[in-house]
């Protein structure tokens, strides 16, 4: 008998990985607001609930991919929230990129009914999103991650068990400010080298085989037509938004807040990458911000 699954946030990125649980031979029921992202679900196989209660019933993993903790927080608590109406027999995954604090209190409001919960928020984009290659940063119980495990596989390379409740968030928020760190100093240098008359796919290879080496000049190059496929070769278009970015940068700095920790590099690329927001960039991906180093 196939494993039921409930699938609620159908964007680029939640999409994707629900698609790829019914590759996976999952019986996925899915719910979003978005019409269309119900149908193109419907067409692969899936069955459309008419709300998140309808979608949730009787399953055996409850997935969720939200915009921000406001969301999560309402959909999961509360005497109408999601956990009054679940028991011990679904286990519930929060792939949102939310605030670590938010994950904590569903986490604790889950386990006090004896659910299994998992904040599980991801990285690689939506590039990976479609491709099954996602990575998973998992806060919550060590037995729950093992469960997990069928439905992790089926939508991703790579999953990790960071820690307790909230730390896949604080995971996620640590990675994806060094993300930003990463890109924009490849940016930098990129910059640099063309300005005297380098090459920009040359000096590429020169740093990728030196110490510069790192994964948004290896994997993610943001100079135009030096890498195949990246977002970068496709005016920018599609990938990791920047508006997405910042919203990153913002949660990072609430837990570097909340450690105590003076993260300045941090700090520069959330203002860096504000600025380019503000420009109007909010929308293309993240590496778009090379373009701030070209118009001199």
């Amino acid at each position: 008998m196939k494993q039921r699954v409930a699938f609620i946030g159908l964007g680029n990125m939640g999409g994707p990985m629900a698609a790829n649980l019914l590759s996976a031979g999952f019986a996925v029921s899915v719910f979003d607001l978005s019409d269309e992202a119900c149908k193109v679900l419907a067409g692969k196989g899936a069955s459309v609930a008419e709300s998140a209660k309808a979608a949730a019933d009787s399953v055996d993993f409850l997935i969720t991919m939200l915009p921000a903790g406001k969301h999560v927080a309402g959909l999961y608590l509360g005497d109408d929230g999601l956990l009054s109406m679940l028991d011990a027999s679904t286990t519930v995954l929060d792939c949102s990129t939310i605030d670590a604090q938010t994950a904590r209190e569903v986490g604790e409001a889950a386990a006090a009914r004896d659910i299994g919960f998992l904040d599980a928020p991801v990285s690689g984009g939506v590039a990976a999103a479609q491709a099954g290659t996602l990575a998973f940063m998992c806060g919550g119980d060590a037995k729950v991650f093992e469960t997990a495990q069928a439905v992790l596989n089926a939508m991703g390379r790579a999953s990790f068990h960071a820690g307790p409740a909230g730390a896949g968030q604080v995971a996620k928020a640590c990675n994806n400010m060094l993300l930003a760190v990463h890109m924009l100093g490849t940016c930098e240098a990129l910059a640099m080298g063309k300005e005297h008359g380098l090459d920009p796919a040359r000096l590429s290879e020169i740093m990728l085989a030196s110490s510069g080496r790192n994964w948004s000049l290896e994997v993610y190059n943001p100079w135009p037509d030096v890498m195949e496929g990246s977002p970068a070769s496709n005016n920018y278009q599609p990938g990791f938004m920047v508006d997405l970015m910042a919203k990153d940068l913002g949660l990072a700095m609430d837990v570097a807040k909340t450690a105590g920790i003076d993260n300045s590099m941090g700090q520069l690329a959330q203002t860096l990458y504000e600025e380019h927001q503000g420009a109007g960039n909010g929308a293309r991906d993240f590496s778009s911000v090379l373009e701030r180093y070209r118009q001199k």
